[in-house]
């Protein structure tokens, strides 16, 4: 039984890429799918960010000097939809009912990001697919899934990433690398920790909401995650 009702999944644009550079890997979108479809069907309500960075990534292009940063950061916001879009089909093929809605309001493609209509979805069981980041420059997909999740009265964020909780350092670099079951807060903001950028962790600190960390790769993660059966760091109050 899952110990959370309602939650955001943070998904890394990243993850999607394919072995050999495609922005999009059928299997690993597949997977995914499958995982998010299972968990939905266990009961429990989800709605999904994912970024862009298997396409683009606003700031390094900003920060290239070429594109003005702002321009850069509306490049990857379209990114996030075109994930977004992908990972509805995926999540409709697996036998999911799923919806996107985008922050940029794109009415031909995609219904448009508004709170009231995002809930409804989640309560009649869609997974509810949120592209477009916040809607404005500047901001991560990071601060886009605890924003999203605070509006929607989420339990918690899952954040999907490459390793199976947080570490003190780069486990994949660092054999001594430290991994913690549970953080609050504070001590991953005071420890550098990077499980997010800083806004986005004072903004989950200030409402008190649950981030939970762990891998996006073996199958059924999500729901193991979310029942305690796979492992994950809890960052709490």
């Amino acid at each position: 039984m899952a110990q959370f009702k309602r939650v955001l999944v943070k998904l890394s644009g990243e993850a999607l890429l394919a072995a050999d550079g495609f922005w999009l890997s059928p299997q690993t979108l597949m997977t995914l799918a499958h995982d998010l479809a299972d968990t939905a069907r266990n009961g429990t309500e989800i709605a999904v960010v994912i970024g862009g960075g298997n396409i683009i990534r606003g700031a390094k292009v900003g920060a290239a000097g070429w594109i003005d940063r702002a321009t850069a950061d509306s490049m990857g916001m379209l990114a996030t939809v075109m994930n977004s879009l992908a990972l509805e089909g995926a999540l409709e093929a697996a036998g999911a009912s799923a919806r996107t809605l985008s922050a940029v309001a794109m009415p031909t493609i995609c219904e448009t990001y508004a709170r009231q209509p995002a809930m409804h979805h989640m309560s009649k069981g869609r997974i509810t697919i949120l592209g477009g980041g916040t809607g404005s420059p500047f901001f991560t997909t990071d601060t886009a899934a605890v924003l999203r999740a605070i509006e929607l009265k989420c339990d918690a964020v899952l954040k999907a990433t490459q390793v199976d909780g947080v570490y003190s350092d780069d486990p994949k670099k660092n054999p001594q690398a430290v991994r913690y079951d549970r953080l609050s807060h504070d001590e991953a903001i005071n420890r550098d920790l990077k499980v997010m950028d800083t806004a986005a962790f004072a903004l989950a600190r200030e409402n008190k909401l649950t981030i939970l960390v762990g891998s996006c790769h073996a199958p059924a993660t999500i729901r193991g995650i979310l029942d305690g059966t796979s492992p994950s760091t809890h960052v709490t109050p």
